[in-house]
């Protein structure tokens, strides 16, 4: 079965945190929240193989660090338990063989390496016991990281929480970019999960959410699920930020990240850096959010975190109609680096990192 011809199941969705990623009930595959289709539709994939996760996440079917990272995870032990009646040492070269496929499928996300090599590891060792047990600390080591980050998510918003100020006369008004919400991880979201803990205790909230050039994931994911939970959810293009702003009409800016350096910096949806740019010219704190699996201390600055390419087909015919010359190139860079100096605080599972955020961080992490 290729990456493009998923089962797929219409569903409605009913809790108040969508997920982005689960096992099939029955335990044949993974099952993904097909993003792509989302707001028109809802719709389930259910992959069979590391190589149809990794098409899918190619394909931005499942996307956002940790929920890439959990998806990859469940692909690994999923060939894992497929693989079981091979011999030890072919069933090794199997796992090693789709590992790398999964962790070639986007560069940018430290999440993605990372989950891919925790759960080959303990599979590795588990071999010496069989294949069966490789199978079972596989699966577990999957659902593990999924529970984790669900629990980190929920610190991450109460971390965050507290740099939300409380005006007295009005909403507080918060202005976020692509989405880190729900849909990006396996619980309630980084960037997002303040939010959802403030509106859960009555707090008067407003959301500007940008649409976030060129496949709206702003308009299209960030509005879908704030809008379910009641969350007041505004949609503005991208180049309306800077004229929000100077209007008074923002409070805060929280993004989420896909890898952050030792250094602070910070890699994000491409548009990220002119945001914080603007938020630094207004006087507007620009917070980070993220899980400790998105901290990469291998990677010095963020000129050494590996950008991702898309295909110009992203911008010139994002949802179908021609919006470019055929015949004119196009660079679509998924992502761009914040730098430090313009990040107010990084929030994660582990607490509020503030500058100078090099020596915060190596404090946390090093």
């Amino acid at each position: 079965m290729s990456g493009h011809e998923h089962e797929a199941e219409t569903v409605l969705w009913t809790p108040e945190h969508p997920e982005a990623v689960r096992w099939a009930p029955d335990g044949s595959g993974v099952d993904l929240l097909d993003q792509t289709q989302l707001p028109e539709l809802t719709i389930w994939r259910r992959c069979r193989s590391a190589d149809e996760v990794a098409d899918a996440i190619r394909r931005l079917q499942v996307r956002g660090a940790p929920a890439i990272g959990i998806a990859a995870a469940y692909a690994l032990a999923l060939e894992v338990a497929q693989a079981t009646s091979l011999p030890p040492a072919a069933l090794l070269q199997a796992l090693r063989a789709a590992a790398g496929v999964l962790r070639q499928a986007r560069p940018t996300a430290v999440n993605l390496a990372w989950a891919v090599d925790r759960v080959a590891a303990v599979a590795e060792t588990a071999l010496a016991q069989g294949t069966e047990a490789a199978a079972w600390r596989a699966w577990d080591e999957a659902d593990r990281i999924h529970e984790e980050d669900r629990a980190m998510c929920r610190r991450i918003g109460e971390h965050a929480l507290t740099l939300f100020p409380e005006p007295e006369d009005r909403p507080l008004r918060i202005m976020t970019i692509c989405n880190a919400g729900a849909l990006a991880t396996g619980g309630m979201g980084t960037a997002l999960a303040p939010v959802y803990l403030a509106h859960g205790a009555g707090r008067a909230l407003r959301v500007w959410a940008l649409e976030t050039r060129p496949l709206l994931q702003g308009s299209r994911l960030t509005a879908w699920e704030l809008s379910r939970a009641g969350v007041p959810v505004t949609v503005i293009a991208d180049s309306v930020a800077a004229d929000v702003m100077a209007r008074g009409e923002v409070d805060l800016v929280i993004t989420g990240a896909d890898r952050i350096a030792a250094n602070g910096d910070a890699a994000n949806k491409v548009g990220s850096y002119a945001l914080a740019v603007l938020a630094r010219y207004h006087g507007i704190p620009f917070y980070v959010a993220a899980p400790s699996s998105t901290v990469d201390m291998a990677t010095p600055d963020g000129a050494s975190i590996p950008i991702e390419e898309r295909g110009a087909d992203e911008v010139r015919r994002g949802f179908g109609r021609l919006t470019s010359p055929e015949e004119v190139p196009v660079w679509a860079p998924a992502f761009d680096v914040v730098p430090g100096r313009l990040i107010s605080a990084i929030v994660t599972d582990r607490g509020v990192i503030r500058p100078p955020l090099g020596r915060g961080i190596a404090e946390v992490y090093g």
